[in-house]
């Protein structure tokens, strides 16, 4: 009874006129910065973070504004990603495999409107399990160590392995790009340079939203410019704009899948939506009964999944930035920061001292997904009247908010010129067939996997078999085994099945 009466603390908190007025205005920008490529949850917030200390608001006031910014950028992602095939953040990578081809079908309003479900779904559900498993789940967050966070990595790879399952070698290739990619700037355990070719702006790494911008956007830009050279650009058909209970039924065991796997990867620290929708995607795809025949070309399935995993990690990383101090994302390390600009200390007594930031922050997340969903299905139509544009008048639209976008991160000339190598990368991968997204992530997940295993290794002094050392290691490397063998489990019982209902039919 102590969450219910804490939770209804909150909703007086964020039902406040001041809050109410401040978590819509934040969902309404967030929704916008999140459709611009290149900007994301965690510029949104960096950018809006200053206006919000200099405003003098209270700081549960502050951080509700903050957090609705933050919850309405990955509900905004989808938008370019499915119309544009430009995602607009990280975790929006995933929505482009299916997304797209729908919009391309004439099914973008279909697709919109099973994207915004499927977030409000998976932001809810996680929301809850927020309220009733957060202590528990903190202290489960802290025991993952990182031998704990190679499985996950490891596990994730098995899962991406299948995406393109029709060209297993083309992805093995996409993938290794990325992991060259991600070993790009200064070695962090020896300090030596690589394969950096003397270029200081390469010492710090490659940037993932230039690599993001410029496989994507950029590469969209040369494939509408071959059609335009062809005679061939268009108006794309607009289709329907809503989606049928059918479909809502196609997807309710993906999206409550999805919504827990988002959910448990969110609430790791340093993990986030793009990692959880790769997971959600490559699982969902990897185990469906048909044999993905359809993922990729746009299946509602491909869509659900990423969509509420990524929404629903989202609020997974809120978990232990509020009750350990420790941020789960990028974008919550900035809230983090927030509170301490409010000299407001994280952690488990922020709950005890100060239950109005605390619960009003829950409840207005709830408030907001609540707003994100009244206000986004009405404009769906909307948003699908992009596709009524002729595509010779919206390349350079695309081209504008892209080089924009990426200049404002760095302010950096030489990223524009980057970008656009990648650019042209992109598009003659898509020439020969390659999916873009494997390379996308092995850039995300390669980084991740290295600086675990070294940590792991110098714990053990480079003794491997600290990677099976704890129940949670054997865990994770027993999925991983399950993920590899049950695909083709599945397949020879199917095939049985067929062949003894072809023997019934010849006797």
């Amino acid at each position: 009874m102590d969450v219910f009466n804490h939770l209804a603390t909150g909703f007086g908190v964020a039902f406040l006129p001041l809050n109410l007025l401040l978590v819509l205005l934040g969902c309404f920008i967030g929704t916008l910065i999140g459709s611009l490529p290149g900007i994301g949850p965690i510029n949104g917030v960096a950018i809006l973070l200053p206006l919000a200390y200099a405003l003098g608001l209270p700081p549960e006031s502050a951080l509700i504004l903050l957090a609705g910014v933050y919850y309405g950028a990955e509900y905004g992602g989808r938008i370019s990603s499915i119309l544009l095939n430009v995602p607009g953040d990280a975790g929006a990578i995933m929505t482009t495999l299916d997304g797209y081809p729908l919009s391309r079908k004439g099914e973008g309003g279909r697709a919109l409107a099973l994207s915004a479900i499927s977030s409000f779904t998976g932001s809810m559900g996680a929301l809850l399990l927020m309220v009733v498993c957060a202590p528990v789940l903190s202290q489960f967050a802290v025991k993952f160590g990182p031998s704990e966070y190679v499985w996950l990595m490891i596990f994730a790879f098995t899962c991406l392995a299948t995406m393109v399952g029709s060209r297993p070698v083309k992805t093995l290739v996409g993938v290794l790009i990325g992991l060259v990619l991600a070993t790009v700037g200064v070695d962090s355990g020896s300090g030596v340079l690589r394969f950096t070719m003397g270029i200081p702006n390469f010492f710090d790494g490659v940037d993932f939203l230039v690599v993001v911008i410029g496989m994507f956007a950029i590469s969209e830009i040369f494939v509408l410019l071959e059609s335009w050279a062809r005679n061939d650009l268009g108006v794309s058909p607009l289709g329907k704009s809503f989606v049928t209970v059918a479909d809502l039924l196609a997807v309710k065991w993906v999206v409550f899948r999805s919504t827990i796997m988002g959910f448990l990867i969110g609430v790791l620290p340093g993990t986030g939506a793009s990692i959880a929708s790769a997971v959600a995607y490559g699982t969902e795809k990897r185990f469906a009964e048909d044999e993905n025949e359809h993922f990729g070309e746009g299946d509602i399935r491909g869509l659900a999944a990423p969509e509420a995993a990524n929404n629903a990690s989202a609020v997974g990383a809120m978990v232990p930035m509020l009750t350990l101090g420790i941020p789960g994302s990028g974008t919550t390390a900035i809230l983090l920061g927030a509170l301490m600009m409010f000299n407001i200390t994280p952690g488990p007594l922020l709950f005890e001292q100060r239950p109005d930031i605390a619960w009003g922050l829950i409840a207005s997340m709830f408030v907001g997904n609540i707003a994100l969903l009244v206000m986004n299905l009405p404009m769906i139509g909307i948003f699908v009247r992009l596709l009524s544009i002729r595509q010779a008048y919206l390349v350079p639209v695309i081209a504008m908010l892209t080089f924009v976008g990426i200049y404002s991160i760095h302010g950096d000339s030489f990223d524009l010129f980057f970008m656009v190598l990648l650019g042209v990368v992109g598009f003659l991968l898509r020439k020969l067939h390659f999916s873009l997204a494997p390379v996308i992530l092995g850039l995300v997940l390669g980084e991740v996997l290295e600086v675990n295993l070294r940590r792991a290794l110098s714990i053990s002094g480079g003794d491997w078999s600290i990677l099976l050392d704890g129940p949670i290691t054997y865990v994770m490397a027993a999925a991983t085994v399950v993920a590899v063998i049950a695909p083709s489990l599945m397949r020879s019982i199917k095939m049985r099945k067929l062949l003894a209902k072809a023997n019934e039919v010849e006797d």
